[in-house]
């Protein structure tokens, strides 16, 4: 079977949410899913973190990645306005493939979490902060505590 997603970021219109999905119909079953995913470096990493066997796609003309995982392919590529369309083949139908997908928007956000985080504790000291605390609550929610340094 297989099932192409439209990987749609949060503040695209339906109206071109509309278009996205009439414009490259073909015989697989077509939805779409809203979504964080922009950075493919980010993607890369959240789909290794669902398990994902990850490969760049090589076909010629495409900017994406192939994840490959026990009986499911996904073929992510991007078109023109960098939306991100998943083409899954295998053992995968519609509600597979969405959750599949919903899982990955979950490590996708983890992934955009540690970065900025990484960034934050990394030009704190440029801007006159120290580090006092880090703590993770439950829900992997992550709380700074920043000092802010005298100036001499």
């Amino acid at each position: 079977m297989s099932v192409s997603l439209i990987l749609l970021p949060l503040a695209i219109a339906a109206a071109a949410a509309h278009a996205g999905l009439t414009k490259g119909r073909t015989d697989a079953t077509v939805c779409q899913v809203q979504t964080r995913m922009r950075d493919a470096g980010l993607l890369a990493a959240a789909l290794r973190d669902t398990r994902a066997a990850v490969t760049p796609d090589v076909t010629p003309g495409h900017d994406g990645l192939v994840a490959d995982w026990a009986g499911v392919r996904a073929r992510f590529v991007r078109d023109e306005q960098q939306v991100w369309t998943a083409h899954f083949t295998g053992d995968v139908d519609e509600p597979r493939a969405v959750d599949i997908v919903r899982a990955l928007d979950v490590a996708y956000g983890r992934q955009v979490q540690q970065a900025v985080l990484a960034r934050l504790t990394e030009r704190a000291p440029a801007a006159g902060l120290r580090l006092e605390s880090r703590a993770v609550t439950p829900d992997r929610a992550v709380r700074l505590v920043f000092a802010v340094e005298r100036s001499s």
